[in-house]
């Protein structure tokens, strides 16, 4: 006897991080990039700042019959909400605010389910960065990996090398907390993948 088959699931993000974290618990998925105005609002926390994309990002997408998956990952430090760089320039400004201390790493997420329930969460991590000289910064800039990243580096690349400590998911600061974001899928509906399958 054959299960039900599961309704189509589409991740609302470009994001190949998201991607593969999805992948890796089993899920599969079509990938449907949002279009969405990420500006901060004046005197807009990271958290509602973070929600607010996400939730637009999932309801762009989402129509009756479909479950999706969308996300919006943010870096604060000293108050300030750190995006993606805009330029080489601004990538290296963040770098150097972060270097030696710890910040905080936002994910929010939004899932929707088929009928149309949502279910909201947002995860925190601290992520701690050693000390780094400015050429080794601007090495890394260089190279590319900044571009597109909040707070101008990726846990899951080369930007490791510059994290100390990570007290939280380091899913979170990658971009997709994978453990919420199972819990959220099968609370609208999609039961997780079968370990092993």
């Amino acid at each position: 006897m054959t299960s039900p088959a599961s309704p189509p699931l589409v991740l609302a993000s470009a994001s190949p991080r998201r991607a593969e974290l999805l992948e890796r618990v089993g899920y599969r998925f079509t990938v449907r990039a949002a279009d969405v105005d990420e500006s901060v609002l004046a005197d807009e926390p990271a958290a509602a700042y973070a929600a607010r994309v996400a939730g637009a990002k999932a309801d762009a997408i989402w129509e009756p019959g479909l479950a999706v998956v969308a996300a919006d990952t943010c870096v604060v430090v000293d108050d300030l909400i750190l995006g993606k760089p805009v330029d080489a320039v601004d990538a290296l400004r963040m770098l150097r605010s972060l270097v030696g201390r710890s910040h905080t790493v936002l994910t929010a997420v939004r899932v929707v389910g088929p009928d149309g329930d949502v279910a909201d969460l947002v995860a925190t991590a601290l992520v701690t960065f050693g000390p780094a000289a400015p050429e080794r910064l601007a090495g890394y800039v260089a190279g590319g990996e900044p571009m597109d990243k909040a707070g101008a580096y990726a846990l899951q690349g080369q930007g490791a090398a510059l994290v100390e400590s990570v007290d939280g998911d380091p899913t979170t600061v990658i971009g997709l907390p994978l453990r919420a974001t199972v819990e959220a899928l099968t609370r609208v509906g999609l039961a997780p993948p079968a370990f092993g399958a």
